[in-house]
């Protein structure tokens, strides 16, 4: 009796799924979702094409160009983001001396608290101190950022789809509002304040163009030249480097891993053909 009871009470689900299935697609069909405005700025914008030194199974992190990075963000980005899980003596990694880090790390004021009266104070920064937030608390960034709080960037080009990439289009992205959208979607106007972005997902941001013009940051001799689009892609590899600092090391270890599997499979097909080379000659005979 439980048997058929069983079976009724599974077949009733399983027709319940079907109707709900069959449903969906008949509203689909016939009631398709309206196009939205992100939905026509995503078919009619232009996508942009960038490539890094780190792309690929055999990448490598281009340390001048980190170093580049971690300037436009030190000069530009810091301003407003932090980077709270990456120490200065971090940057030793991507090609700065020790005695460089500390003077980076004692360009910095760094929150501390006074040994004297124990009250909120500032100091020099030092190696193993990580990168200072540029607020004090959430409270003060919204009162900067058109109540936005800007996000940390320590592993801001693993958290977005497209990465570095990502990254990239952003900052380059930025222009007037196309009046073609508005003709279409007169409510996708961007409202006061904010700025408007296709590479964004909500089309408007709170943050103005970090990058404005060339020049805005002063590379060494011997670099390429500050332009916007440069400026972007050095910076953009810095995130990438300060999201996956070990990148390199794990391509090494992923084609180690890939050779030693390879070699391990070329022994055992060998072990295996001369184990039963034998046998199956003996099976041959004896047929």
């Amino acid at each position: 009796m439980v048997r058929p009871i069983g079976a009724l009470v599974g077949l009733g689900f399983v027709a319940a799924l079907i109707f709900s299935l069959v449903g969906t697609i008949i509203s689909a069909v016939s009631e398709p979702t309206p196009e939205t405005a992100a939905h026509w700025v995503e078919e009619h914008r232009v996508e942009k094409h960038v490539s890094f030194s780190f792309d690929g199974p055999l990448g490598k992190y281009d340390r001048q160009q980190l170093q580049r990075g971690y300037q436009v963000y030190s000069e530009v980005c810091s301003a407003c983001h932090s980077m709270k899980l990456v120490a200065f003596r971090d940057l030793e990694a991507i090609g700065f001396s020790p005695a460089q880090v500390k003077a980076i790390a004692k360009s910095k004021d760094v929150p501390s608290l006074n040994p004297d009266t124990g009250e909120p104070s500032t100091r020099k920064g030092l190696p193993s101190d990580y990168f200072p937030s540029p607020f004090p608390n959430d409270i003060a960034a919204r009162a900067a950022n058109n109540n936005a709080v800007p996000p940390d960037q320590s592993l801001l080009a693993k958290a977005r789809e497209g990465g570095p990439h990502y990254i990239y289009e952003l900052l380059t992205g930025y222009q007037e509002q196309p009046a073609e959208l508005l003709k279409h979607f007169p409510d996708a106007k961007t409202p006061e304040g904010l700025h408007y972005n296709p590479y964004f997902p909500n089309l408007n941001l709170a943050m103005a163009p970090p990058l404005a013009a060339d020049g805005q940051v002063t590379y060494a001799p011997g670099n390429p030249k500050p332009t916007v689009d440069q400026m972007a892609k050095d910076v953009a590899a810095f995130l990438m480097w300060a999201a996956e600092p070990k990148l390199e090391q794990r391509h090494r270890t992923g084609w180690a891993a890939v050779i030693f599997l390879l070699v391990g499979t070329g022994f055992a097909y060998f072990s295996y053909k001369g184990i039963w080379a034998d046998k199956k000659a003996k099976r041959a005979a004896a047929a």
